[in-house]
C-alpha cells in the first residue's frame, strides 16, 4: 500500500508542468516553513521559521533530479558558554524522485504521480551540516568547571584554591591554632 501525498503540504512539490519529457527544465524559488525537530541537541533551525530554496527541476528518463540550495535561520546555544547562538545556514540539495520503484532501489526517493516530498531531502542537508559543538565565538573560552562563572568576564586573575584531599580536614586546624596565638 502506498502513502499518498496531500499536494497542500507546503513541503509537497508539482511536476506538472515537466511532464515526462527527459531534458524539460523548470526552476522555482520557494519560501517554506521549517519543519518540527530540525536540528541537533545544541543547535537547529526553529519550527516555523522561513527556508529559502531556490531549485531547479529536470525530467529525466528515470524520474525528476531537484538540485538547488535551502537557506534557513538557525538558532541554538553555544556549547561553551550556553549563550544563546544564531546564524544561517545555506545547504545544496540534490535528489532523484524516480518515476516508478521499478527503476528505483529500496532507498531511492518516488514520485507520488505528479508530486514529491522534500522535507526528507532538506532535512538530511541541514542535519548533516549542523555543527556538532556550536560556539558563539572562536576564541570563547566557556565555564569555569569549578563555579559556572563565565571566563570571558571573570577576568585573567580567576582561580580557585585547590586543597589536596588528604589534608583537607587539616584546613580548619591551621586556622583555628591561628587564632589561639593572636590572644
Amino acid at each position: 500500500m502506498t502513502q499518498h501525498l496531500d499536494p497542500r503540504s507546503p513541503w509537497v512539490i508539482s511536476t506538472h508542468d515537466l511532464g515526462k519529457r527527459p531534458g524539460t527544465m523548470r526552476e522555482l524559488s520557494l519560501v517554506l516553513p521549517a519543519p518540527a525537530d530540525l536540528g541537533v541537541d545544541m543547535i537547529g533551525v526553529p519550527k516555523d521559521a522561513e527556508v529559502e530554496l531556490a531549485l531547479r527541476l529536470e525530467a529525466v528518463m528515470e524520474g525528476v533530479l531537484v538540485s538547488g540550495t535551502a537557506h534557513a535561520p538557525l538558532s541554538g546555544e553555544c556549547a561553551r558558554c550556553l549563550d544563546p547562538v544564531s546564524s544561517d545556514i545555506e545547504v545544496e540539495l540534490q535528489e532523484l524522485f524516480f518515476y516508478s520503484d521499478e527503476d528505483a532501489s529500496e532507498d531511492d526517493s518516488l514520485l507520488d504521480g505528479e508530486l514529491f516530498y522534500l522535507e526528507p531531502t532538506f532535512r538530511d542537508a541541514v542535519v548533516l551540516s549542523l555543527p556538532l559543538s556550536p560556539v558563539c565565538q572562536d576564541d570563547c573560552q566557556g565555564l569555569c568547571t569549578e563555579c559556572g562563572i563565565k571566563l570571558a568576564e571573570a577576568g585573567d586573575d580567576h582561580r580557585h584554591e585547590k586543597i589536596d584531599a588528604r589534608w583537607a580536614s587539616l584546613q580548619g586546624l591551621m586556622t583555628e591554632n591561628d587564632n589561639d596565638q593572636e590572644k
